[in-house]
């Protein structure tokens, strides 16, 4: 039985924090190491530059640092692809196609679209590139043939955009190229993991998280620095364990349940300090951080084999996307000259 074929993927805006690692980076190593999957791991340069492009520079810089997290983290270049969107010509040619077969007024329906143009302040100068990467994604997917998409809830009118377009392209063409995705939804977690300052959501405009590759001292004057109860002023005083990022983060990173309830009670009848929480999360941090560092800084010393390393990814990709485009041109009657 062949293998189902996954697709997964970043932007690179910037290094890749703990709340990547635990929305999707430690899931990603476990479904390589499952052996079930056929894995393409795509570094989205392209679609980063929807909302980067005058700022190439800063994609250009991210790129190396995100391949520099995959590996710290155990993405296995044996084992999955990893590739650079922009190198692999086929995919653009592919949006194109697409292009024809869905209208603007479904893209300004895309609830996912329409949450990102209010967040980045677009007004009336959405850029075209970032109206259309619904398409572009399409692509992406049904390029590697791609039937397994990990996703987030929020992520789900992608997926259904996608789905959209392989059954308008398989009616129309009378074909069965295209292989319609199903989503993968990972195990549920403890909770979504917050900003070191309570904010909803960690992200690298609000600079409020723990990044990957931060070292151990800026991983201690983060975490002393978190948001807790503010009304827990005093050791003797009752705090709120609720809403408290400290234990927030216990209960999502921390592996002795029995100890964080045990602090949870006290913190909530008075008698423990913040500090001496934040001082038991930080152990528990450095006992995940501390090895993906390693890993980092050794991979880090020979920047040039993590170039060859995306080239070949690469290489590897562009031989695949090529036979689907291939499969496209003759669907639709385009290859003119073959």
């Amino acid at each position: 039985m062949s293998k189902k074929v996954i697709l997964t993927g970043d932007r690179p805006t910037g290094r890749l924090h703990i709340g990547h690692y635990v929305g999707s980076l430690r899931n990603r190593v476990a479904l390589q190491n499952s052996g079930d999957y056929e894995n393409f791991i795509m570094i989205a340069d392209m679609q980063a530059l929807t909302d980067n492009a005058r700022d190439p520079e800063k994609i250009r810089h991210s790129l190396l640092q995100v391949a520099l997290d995959y590996l710290a983290v155990g993405i296995d270049p044996a084992k999955s692809t990893i590739l650079v969107q922009s190198q692999i010509p086929a995919l653009s040619e592919l949006t194109m196609y697409y292009l024809d077969l869905v209208t603007v007024a479904r893209l300004n329906r895309n609830p996912t679209v329409k949450t990102e143009i209010k967040q980045k302040a677009f007004g009336e100068s959405v850029p075209a590139g970032f109206l259309i990467y619904p398409v572009s994604q399409a692509a992406d997917i049904t390029a590697f043939k791609a039937d397994t998409v990990p996703v987030g809830d929020d992520q789900e009118p992608m997926l259904e955009q996608t789905r959209e377009i392989v059954r308008t392209f398989n009616r129309v063409y009378n074909t069965d190229t295209l292989v319609e995705p199903e989503g993968y939804f990972p195990p549920k977690g403890k909770g979504r993991l917050p900003g070191i300052d309570g904010n909803a959501k960690m992200s690298k405009s609000l600079n409020n998280g723990i990044y990957l590759s931060d070292d151990a001292d800026t991983v201690k004057s983060k975490i002393m620095s978190m948001y807790t109860d503010p009304h827990h002023i005093h050791v003797q005083d009752p705090g709120q364990v609720e809403g408290n990022v400290v234990f927030t983060y216990l209960d999502i990173f921390g592996t002795d349940t029995d100890k964080i309830a045990q602090l949870k009670e006290q913190y909530r009848h008075g008698g423990l300090g913040d500090v001496k929480i934040k001082r038991y999360l930080i152990d528990v941090m450095e006992a995940i951080l501390e090895p993906i560092r390693t890993r980092r800084a050794q991979y880090a010393e020979d920047m040039g084999a993590v170039a060859d390393m995306l080239h070949r990814g690469s290489a590897h990709a562009n031989e695949v996307a090529n036979q689907t485009l291939a499969e496209v041109r003759q669907a639709i009657g385009v290859n003119y000259f073959d």
